[in-house]
């Protein structure tokens, strides 16, 4: 059994590494399997769809949380569904509803936590060296 060349990856996880919304690539992207060259050629020099998405979305999730500064968990129970574009992450955060402002409060405490536990294991590591 002989191995390929270039290991290839589906649209999903190339969209995935390259922080942009699937649906909003370019058919031929969606289409294809991407190779590791194909794939660090698209982030040494993106193409101007991939900077427009970039700039200007539809935003992934993840990134959609990370500019609001809530969890993806968070977005869901504040009703947002759909990825954003940067427009509408903008009047999110202007409009700033009662919902964002709880679950940043809520994100801020579960991360303060996180971070208590991370310095507690790290201490009690210290302790048993």
């Amino acid at each position: 059994m002989s191995r390929p060349n270039a290991q290839s990856m589906k649209p999903a996880t190339a969209a995935k590494k390259l922080d942009v919304y699937l649906p909003a690539t370019p058919a031929e992207f969606q289409e294809n399997a991407i190779t590791r060259a194909e794939l660090a050629a698209l982030q040494a020099d993106p193409p101007q769809w991939l900077q427009d998405l970039r700039k200007n979305g539809p935003h992934p999730k993840n990134l959609v949380a990370a500019k609001l500064g809530v969890s993806i968990a968070g977005l869901g129970r504040g009703g947002v569904v759909d990825a954003l574009t940067t427009e509408q992450i903008s009047a999110l955060i202007d409009e700033n509803p009662p919902w964002l402002i709880a679950e940043r409060e809520n994100y801020q405490a579960v991360l303060t936590e996180q971070r208590r536990l991370k310095a507690q294991r790290v201490e009690g590591t210290a302790r048993e060296a």
